[in-house]
């Protein structure tokens, strides 16, 4: 069995993004069942299917399979709306890769920095460039902002 282990957090400093080439994904939902879901993924050439357990602390059950790039258009058309746009950049950090997401469309604004880890309880150094933690907050996870995007939260202005 396939298990994802990841840290989230909010990016305090976009600055770090300055320079860093990123892949443009577009994702969407087959199924929101927040036992099981299941997402397809285009990120540059490349499409994939990936069913996801429920998350337990910051892990969770997690199978990935790269599927034909040609059908990544029919499989997207038949997700649920809105579309998860965003621009992912890889940024390494004290032997660990973190990748910022940059959203679009309905989650315009949001911007988030994810660390997979080998085991849970794996020591993480944090950068300076990163913010508050949300690894346990539900509405920061993808399949999340597709029934409730960032852009119909209530935030303080500023």
């Amino acid at each position: 069995m396939g298990t994802e282990i990841e840290r989230k957090f909010l990016v305090r400093d976009r600055s770090v993004l300055r320079g860093v080439i990123g892949i443009a994904y577009r994702q969407g939902y087959l199924s929101l069942d927040p036992v099981r879901t299941v997402r397809i993924r285009q990120a540059g050439d490349h499409a994939y299917v990936t069913i996801k357990g429920r998350a337990q602390g910051a892990a969770r059950a997690e199978f990935e399979y790269e599927i034909p790039p040609e059908d990544v258009a029919d499989l997207l058309a038949l997700c649920q709306r809105p579309l998860i746009e965003k621009t992912r950049h890889r940024i390494d950090h004290a032997g660990l890769t973190w990748e910022v997401d940059v959203f679009d469309g309905d989650n315009d604004g949001l911007v988030v920095a994810e660390v997979e880890l080998p085991s849970a309880d794996t020591a993480v150094s944090i950068p300076a460039w990163v913010g508050d933690e949300v690894t346990a907050d539900a509405r920061y996870y993808n399949a999340n902002l597709v029934s409730h995007p960032f852009c119909d939260w209530d935030r303080p202005p500023g």
